[in-house]
């Protein structure tokens, strides 16, 4: 097959135009520490408006990764200026990752700082690389640079003012931002983007998406294995860490055992790629991250509590996070295969009915009931599967 080479952009035509580059598995490491500066924020302050300024944050950290990955779609990582490119998004994700913890606190400017110029930047540094070679995507990107400036502008004023009114501004920044993705960054005068002009590789959108998840997963038991190490250990805090450890797995073998891989090969063929790859891989693969880390936070309070009863936190955290997953998976398996898995929706209802009785019983009882229900799941939708198949 003929291999077509414009500017910075990824050769059509040949392997490259679908390879993960390490380069951006590199640039991936800063990001996890962000998630997992993310989960310790939640850790640190799980009421109401401590988890509603952690979902801010997470839905910011999301934000800049994904439009990165979308910006390597389409941009070869192996050339020297993306990779010097990446390089610089890496050194402010650190700032960014770092600024975290008091995001809401001392740190505020120099989180919003880090995040507005990597949105801003990173969408320019595209926009003139495609003014010559890609028309057809400048004219997008133009509409997301004026976009950015303006949440941006939003982003610094609120980083200059305290408590609840950086919290209103930085929410009212963030829903700027989403908002206008969905509207196809319409603005007056120029139109919006047409999704049919986004020939992204359905493979290395899939791959790059998936890899994330399984860092974060892998990070997710790192952290439980760090705290199960300081805790005193007894047979309800070894039970917790097995559960835990037995519940990542059991996430990793629902998404990645039986959907991951055949669904890059679905947007691949797809007429209108650009738009299932925003749906997807933009916003359902946000609520897997949410999920993994909601869970990752409640494995850290039941390894912290095992005993008595479940406190509304825990419960939250532990149910709710997993019953995420399993909903995020409910509608990844629908855009992609048009299929119902029943074996979720049956999840679904044993997690409301373990919430039922969840605050009578033991977080670690909880655990191991929510990891059975995993489990369940994974193995009735695996016999399902092989089943079809044979």
């Amino acid at each position: 097959m003929e291999t077509q080479r414009l500017g910075l952009f990824r050769p059509k035509g040949s392997h490259a135009e679908h390879k993960v580059a390490f380069s951006e598995l590199f640039f991936d490491l800063v990001f996890v520490y962000a998630i997992t500066q993310s989960a310790h924020l939640l850790i640190a302050h799980f009421t109401p408006y401590g988890v509603f300024q952690g979902m801010l944050v997470i839905l910011a950290v999301w934000w800049v990764w994904v439009f990165t990955t979308w910006v390597t779609n389409w941009l070869d990582p192996e050339t020297v200026p993306v990779r010097l490119m990446l390089f610089v998004l890496m050194l402010l994700g650190m700032g960014l990752s770092i600024a975290i913890p008091d995001a809401f606190g001392k740190h505020g400017l120099l989180f919003a700082l880090c995040y507005v110029t990597m949105q801003i930047g990173r969408t320019v540094f595209i926009c003139v690389c495609s003014r010559k070679h890609r028309p057809e995507l400048h004219q997008g990107f133009i509409r997301m640079t004026l976009w950015f400036a303006v949440s941006g502008t939003i982003w610094i004023i609120g980083a200059l003012q305290e408590d609840a009114l950086r919290t209103l501004l930085w929410s009212l920044a963030i829903a700027v931002e989403y908002v206008s993705a969905s509207l196809s960054f319409a603005v007056p005068g120029l139109g919006r983007s047409d999704s049919k002009e986004w020939d992204i590789s359905g493979a290395h959108m899939a791959e790059r998406c998936g890899l994330l998840l399984i860092i974060a997963l892998g990070e997710s038991l790192l952290v439980t294995g760090n705290t199960f190490s300081g805790t005193h250990w007894d047979s309800a805090t070894i039970t917790a860490f097995v559960s835990a450890f037995v519940t990542t797995v059991a996430m990793w073998w629902v998404y990645f055992s039986l959907s991951a891989e055949r669904a890059s090969d679905v947007i691949a063929r797809s007429n209108n790629s650009g738009h299932l790859g925003r749906v997807v891989y933009t916003y359902i693969h946000l609520l897997l991250i949410i999920a993994i880390v909601l869970v990752a936070v409640a494995d850290e309070f039941v390894l912290a509590h095992p005993h008595g009863h479940t406190s509304t936190g825990t419960m939250v955290a532990m149910i709710g996070g997993t019953a995420l997953y399993l909903l995020a998976n409910i509608l990844f398996k629908r855009l992609i295969f048009k299929s119902h898995p029943t074996s979720h929706y049956i999840g679904l209802g044993m997690l409301v009915a373990l919430a039922a009785i969840a605050p009578l019983i033991s977080p670690v009882t909880v655990s191991v009931v929510t990891t059975l229900v995993l489990l369940l799941v994974a193995i009735k939708e695996t016999v399902s599967v092989m089943r079809k198949s044979a």
